[in-house]
C-alpha cells in the first residue's frame, strides 16, 4: 500500500485486488480495488484526501493527474496510468465506468455527516472528513500524540473545518458504541486537553481561542478554536438540538 496501510486499516480493511493492464507500446494501467468493512468506511477512505473534481463514476469520484479514485458500496477503487497522456486518461475513465458497473452493492455516506450544525454557523466554506483514527484526526487538526479520544474502528467521527468571518473553527463529532464509552472518551480528552478547565465544559487555550466539549448520549462533541466562549457553547447546543430531532 506504499506506506498508506494505516489509512485503510483504520477503515476496517478487508482485502485488496490489483490488476495491471498492458498493451504493446503503451503505458500500463493499474487498478486497485479495496474492500472495506462498510460503505461508510469506503466513503471515509475516498473522502479523506479528496481534492480533484468528480467525474460521475460510482457514488463519488475524483480524477486528476492521471489518477481516478471512486467509491461504491464497500469498495474503494483507484485506477492510474504509469505515464501521463490523453489516451491513457480516456482509457482510465472507460475502465472506471466498467468496473463501477460490476459492483452490485451500494450504500450511503455516513449519517453522522448530517448531524453537523451547519445552519447555525455563518461560514463561507466547509471541509469535512469522516475518520476513525486519532492519527487521521491529527493530520487535519492536531489534538495529541496519544489517542486521548479513544477513537477506534468501531467509532465513527467527523471533523469539520469552517471558514467564518471571525476565523477558522473546527467541530469534532464522534459516535461511540455506548454512552459509557462516550463519557470515558470525553473524560480522557478533558483530562489531557482541558485540564485548566476544572469542572467547566469550556476553556480558553494558549492561542486565545475557546474549546468546549460535551457528551450527548453516545456522542461526544468538541468545538475547537471558537472566537469566544458563547460561540463555542452555542455550537454545542445547536448540535445537541440536531441529535434530539434525530432521536439520538
Amino acid at each position: 500500500m506504499n506506506g498508506a496501510a494505516e489509512l485503510y486499516l483504520a477503515f476496517n480493511f478487508r482485502g485488496l485486488k490489483t490488476t495491471r493492464f498492458e498493451k504493446s507500446g503503451r503505458p500500463s494501467i493499474v487498478v486497485e480495488v479495496y474492500e472495506m468493512g462498510s460503505p461508510e468506511d469506503a466513503y471515509g477512505v475516498f473522502s479523506f484526501e479528496q481534492q480533484d473534481p468528480g467525474v460521475g463514476i460510482g457514488q463519488g469520484s475524483e480524477f486528476g493527474g492521471g489518477l481516478l479514485r471512486f467509491w461504491k458500496g464497500r469498495n474503494f477503487v483507484t485506477i492510474f496510468g504509469e505515464e501521463p497522456g490523453q489516451e491513457i486518461e480516456e482509457a482510465i475513465l472507460i475502465l472506471g465506468h466498467r468496473i463501477a458497473a460490476t459492483i452490485n452493492d451500494s450504500g450511503n455516506p455516513p449519517k453522522i455527516l448530517g448531524y453537523l450544525p451547519d445552519k447555525t454557523l455563518p461560514f463561507t466554506k466547509k471541509d469535512a472528513w469522516f475518520l476513525r483514527s486519532h492519527i487521521h484526526l491529527n493530520q487535519r487538526f492536531f489534538v495529541a500524540r496519544a489517542n486521548i479520544l479513544m477513537l477506534s474502528p468501531d467509532v465513527e467521527a467527523v471533523l469539520a473545518r469552517y471558514e467564518t468571518r471571525d476565523g477558522r473553527i473546527y467541530i469534532l463529532l464522534a459516535r461511540y458504541p455506548s454512552p459509557d464509552k462516550a463519557a470515558a472518551a470525553l473524560a480522557s480528552f478533558k483530562n489531557a486537553y482541558m485540564s485548566d478547565a476544572g469542572k467547566a465544559d469550556s476553556v480558553k487555550t494558549e492561542n486565545g481561542k475557546w474549546t468546549s466539549a460535551a457528551c450527548l448520549n453516545n456522542f461526544a462533541v468538541i468545538v475547537f478554536d471558537a472566537g469566544d466562549q458563547s460561540s463555542a457553547i452555542n455550537t454545542i447546543n445547536a448540535t445537541r438540538e440536531i441529535l434530539k430531532k434525530e432521536g439520538l
